[in-house]
Formats: structure tokens, C-alpha cells, sequence
């Protein structure tokens, strides 16, 4: 336990060097519903090899969060472990009841007595910790100082040491994509570009960009486009 807790104290030291000392700030603030869905989308598409995260499932309950918010943000986590060949998730035990409850993410999960902060790491070259350390909702930190990333590695990896094991899932077998004329419009929608932006770069007209995007949101069986991203993730299109 002293080690995990040194280095998590060591973790939030880098932060805060990075951010006094360093060329360049640890990293870039998201905030606004839309562009953290596209960065946790971003994080999901991108994870290739390794997905570490303290993860605290029943921190949202009873906050004002639009519930297609929070689909998207799981779909994604969903997306992002069925992607990586290693998935390591530590939550807080004041959470089991929460988890055997509900649909279980692909990895290993263990259980520690209680979690620093809310992280996710992808592929050791990318974090994103929450701007309160509590819900990715009220805004988010995407940090790329390989310094940072690593301290909060040692972090996770201390307190991964000293939890109990829970389970361990294979993932399902990667699922197709999108129609490929609509991947560049499921691309954009991620991306929150407002409509006449992406229509701009994806060299369509307004009403082209329009139908196009009715057609991906028919095609995810939905008329929402927070459940467009969480459904596209769920199926693996990311």
C-alpha cells in the first residue's frame, strides 16, 4: 500500500512539474459534452495494444448526466478493450455490487480498497484523467507528456500489484464497419465538427452531408447521434 500510494503521489508531482517547469503544459483541457464524447471516441479508435484504467463505476450515480452521455462514454470503453491485447481495470470495492450487476467490460479487472482518481491510459502514450479526478462529464485532461504518462503508469501498476483479482474476459471477435461510403461520416460525427465544417472537409454539400448522415444513424438503428457513437463503438466500428 505505501508503494501504491507513492506512487500515485509521484504521478500527480509529474503533473504538476510538467505544468510549472515544463516547454509544454501536461496537457490539453476538453470540456463540453461533445468534444469529450469525440475524445473518449479519439482514445477508443486509437487503443491498440494496452488499456489501464481506475475505474469507478457508481461515481455518476445520482449526478446530472444525460444517460446517452454515459452510453457513449461505456461503448467506447467497450470499444477500447475489445481492441487491446491487454486490458488491466482497477475499481473500488464499494462498486462489486454495481459490476456483477451490469454487462462486464472484455480484460482483467481487480478490486483495491479504493481508487486515487478516475484514469485511462492508452497504449502508454496517451492518459486522460478528469479535470475533478471524478467525472469525465465535467471535463477531461488528454496528456501526452511521456513523463506524465509514465508516472501514472508506475501509478496503476503499484495498485495493481496490491488488488485482488476479479476476472478475467477474452475479448469477442472483432465485428465489421460501417458501409464504406458512411466511414468517413461516422469519422466526422466523432470527431464533433459541426456539420458544416465536416460537409466542408469531407467535400459535400450541406444536404449531402445531411443525408449521409441519416443514412449512418438508419444503419445504427437509432435517430440520436450520442447513441449513433455509443452504438458504432458497442459494434466496433470505431
Amino acid at each position: 500500500m505505501a508503494e501504491s500510494a507513492g506512487s500515485v503521489v509521484l504521478a500527480r508531482s509529474a503533473m504538476n512539474r510538467a505544468v510549472t517547469e515544463g516547454q509544454r503544459p501536461a496537457g490539453r483541457p476538453v470540456r463540453g459534452a461533445r468534444r469529450i464524447s469525440a475524445a473518449l471516441a479519439g482514445l477508443a479508435a486509437s487503443t491498440r495494444h494496452e488499456l489501464l484504467t481506475f475505474d469507478d463505476p457508481v461515481a455518476s450515480a445520482d449526478r446530472a448526466i444525460p444517460e446517452p452521455f454515459l452510453e457513449l462514454a461505456e461503448a467506447c470503453m467497450r470499444a477500447a478493450a475489445e481492441r487491446a491485447g491487454e486490458v488491466r481495470r482497477i475499481v473500488p470495492r464499494h462498486a462489486l455490487s454495481r459490476l456483477e450487476g451490469g454487462p462486464r467490460i472484455p480484460g482483467r479487472a481487480r478490486c483495491a480498497d479504493a481508487i486515487p482518481f478516475k484514469l485511462i491510459v492508452v497504449d502508454r502514450t496517451v492518459a486522460a484523467v478528469p479535470l475533478d479526478l471524478e467525472l469525465l462529464y465535467n471535463g477531461l485532461l488528454l496528456i501526452r507528456d511521456p513523463v506524465v504518462v509514465q508516472a501514472l503508469v508506475r501509478a496503476h501498476q503499484a495498485s495493481w500489484t496490491a488488488a485482488e483479482e476479479l476476472w478475467r474476459i477474452p475479448p469477442p471477435r472483432p465485428s465489421g464497419g460501417p458501409p464504406e461510403q458512411l466511414r468517413p461520416v461516422l469519422d466526422a460525427l466523432l470527431s464533433g465538427l459541426t456539420d458544416e465544417t465536416a460537409a466542408a472537409r469531407l467535400g459535400m454539400s450541406a444536404r449531402t452531408y445531411s443525408r449521409r448522415v441519416g443514412e449512418l444513424m438508419a444503419a445504427l438503428g437509432t435517430t440520436s447521434r450520442f447513441r449513433a457513437g455509443a452504438e458504432a463503438a458497442r459494434r466496433g466500428w470505431l
